[in-house]
């Protein structure tokens, strides 16, 4: 599970991350397969052409035949078209692989995260999540793309081209495959270094995108407490940061380009001052010499292509550490192996037995304890009590985003742990007091309340919802894009149409959390008509401050500390109960 604060994150030290790549790309195997032939045949085209330069010279120019020069060119154009086609392919389809790989790895950790319990999303920021979809997903797409096609031909290249000198001058291979310790040993410490500070900056990253996140999604907050002078010093600081992480990533990268750079083609001098001197003694020809030059710099361009990839390498193995975290990350809620079944409709019984629970980050302080209560299917509870007696974690306990730490929750007489979530949550509608819509339009926002309904059972839940009204009212009627978490509407009308994706979804146990909270008086008693239509034959909890609805349901729990203080209906609580006599006084204007 990834941890709130990014600095506390283990570094990586190995290139293990890039080991998940693996069943990705394997998923995709005949264009893995069809990349390397590409690629061994562009190399081989390639590795032939200082053959073709050899003979060029030694049996062309030292004989003075035209004939034979016009056939080795030829030899020498025909491998340098064979190797451009080949190469180019090979590039296509590696890319393509890349971002394939990417696409597939972004969907793989989208979907476990949007899996993930209350429990996750309390200890990660949502910035940080989306850091790792966007940032660290590019980073591996190089990785598995660009780079990995870079890191296959120069390493080819590398192998063919030593084993091509040595077959030109043992003599001088064995001179530069000694030189390659000196050279690659700096490589891979200055490498390592760059891994650490890569991870580092993503996590500076990350910090920079959870404070906009965060900001931006309060802009309102933000804005009405004359804020922006804060936050955009408080962002500006975070981007500087991340700013110095990654220059200080940059300048030991190139750091290491120059090393890689000067430590290989200053052997390969050495090397070529040595063939030169072979020739001049007679031990070597000309396009011997002219052979193993090209070879040599095809090894030294490709060592030092190897040298610029490395750092992206790690740059990709701290990138798909942070990802493996989330692909790897389990929900402390999950179905058990073998769920219970539940029928395709319960009755909606529900029964709390013994709960106590303690939210992960109050550990102390008990949100519920000894919670019992046994709800009839068809039966309206109402829960009212002061803030933090809960209300609200009574809902969550049965929609088990939580599991208690003593107790259990049970539905038509089946322990709620013994069931699927999904399978439980198919069952329960929810209308939150703090209304969520998504960037669509009013027509899919109501849809959500069950995929797949027609326009007509839509249209019918929003005419439930006195939403119609408002809706066709809109430009576009029920196609109007909403905006982002439905900012073209009012808090009432984003109400409603949260209640119309309740009435349409149609489940047996229904959740009221404030659900006429953002109401004028007259859009309150339409919807308060609606949501009296909708709680017939199906079990309601409320949680509710309005006196208009208390009055009306058919037991009152009320709740302090986390513990049922008293039970009944209004009138039997105003005598009974001190509590709810002081809250109707003080909530309801009523006693």
């Amino acid at each position: 599970m990834a941890e709130k604060n990014s600095t506390e994150r283990p570094k990586g030290s190995s290139l293990k991350p890039l080991r998940t790549l693996v069943p990705f790309i394997l998923a995709y195997r005949g264009t893995l397969i069809a990349a390397l032939i590409s690629l061994l045949v562009a190399s081989a085209a390639l590795l032939a052409l200082p053959v073709a330069l050899r003979y060029l010279i030694d049996n062309g120019f030292a004989a003075n035949d035209v004939g034979t020069i016009n056939r080795y060119f030829g030899w020498f154009f025909a491998a340098a078209a064979a190797f451009g086609g080949f190469a180019a392919l090979r590039y296509y389809l590696v890319s393509w692989l890349g971002e394939r790989v990417v696409a597939d790895i972004r969907t793989a950790v989208y979907d476990r995260v949007i899996r993930m319990d209350p429990t996750f999303f309390e200890t990660t920021r949502t910035g940080e999540v989306l850091s790792r979809l966007t940032t660290d997903t590019t980073l591996v797409q190089s990785v598995s793309g660009v780079s990995l096609s870079i890191a296959l031909r120069t390493t080819v290249n590398l192998l063919g081209g030593l084993v091509m000198l040595a077959l030109t001058s043992v003599q001088l291979t064995i001179y530069i495959v000694m030189g390659f310790p000196v050279v690659i040993v700096p490589m891979i410490i200055v490498g390592r270094r760059i891994r650490r500070q890569s991870r580092t900056t993503q996590d500076r990253v990350a910090d920079t995108s959870g404070l906009a996140d965060e900001t931006l999604n309060a802009i309102q907050t933000v804005q009405a407490f004359t804020l922006e002078p804060l936050q955009s010093e408080r962002y500006g600081q975070a981007v500087v940061e991340s700013f110095k992480a990654a220059i200080k990533r940059v300048r030991t990268r190139a750091f290491l380009t120059a090393l890689g750079i000067t430590m290989v083609f200053g052997a390969i001098t050495i090397i070529l001052w040595t063939g030169s001197r072979a020739v001049l003694a007679g031990s070597m020809s000309g396009g011997e010499l002219a052979q193993f030059l090209m070879y040599s710099l095809f090894v030294g361009s490709s060592a030092a292509g190897l040298s610029e990839v490395w750092g992206e390498v790690q740059r990709g193995a701290g990138a798909m550490e942070r990802l493996s975290e989330l692909l790897v990350a389990t929900p402390a809620i999950r179905a058990p192996e073998n769920a219970t079944v539940l029928p395709g409709r319960v009755s909606g019984s529900i029964s709390f037995k013994n709960l106590t629970f303690n939210y992960p980050s109050r550990p102390d302080t008990p949100a519920l304890e000894n919670f019992s209560l046994d709800i009839k299917p068809g039966e309206t509870v109402a829960f009212v009590g002061p803030s933090g007696a809960g209300k609200s974690t009574s809902f969550q306990m049965l929609l088990r985003f939580y599991d208690p730490q003593a107790g259990h929750v049970e539905v038509d007489g089946i322990n709620i742990a013994q069931l699927s979530p999904t399978a439980l949550r198919q069952q329960i509608g929810l209308v939150p007091q703090e209304t969520v819509l998504f960037g669509d339009s009013a027509r899919e926002n109501i849809r959500y309340g069950k995929p797949g309904a027609d326009d007509f059972a839509v249209e019918q839940a929003a005419v439930a919802a006195a939403a119609d009204e408002f809706i066709t009212a809109l430009p576009d009627g029920y196609d109007t894009f909403l905006g982002e978490r439905g900012t073209r509407l009012s808090g009432g009308q984003r109400q409603r149409v949260a209640i119309a994706r309740a009435i349409l979804k149609d489940p047996p146990i229904l959740l009221l959390d404030e659900a006429t909270s953002s109401l004028d008086a007259e859009s309150e008693r339409l919807v308060q008509m609606a949501l009296e239509g909708l709680m017939k034959n199906r079990t309601t909890l409320v949680i509710a401050h309005r006196l208009a609805t208390v009055k009306k349901v058919d037991r009152i729990v009320v709740m302090d500390a986390g513990r049922i203080v008293a039970i009944g209906n209004h009138a039997e609580l105003i005598q009974s109960s001190e509590l709810y006599a002081k809250l109707a006084e003080l909530q309801f204007g009523d006693v």
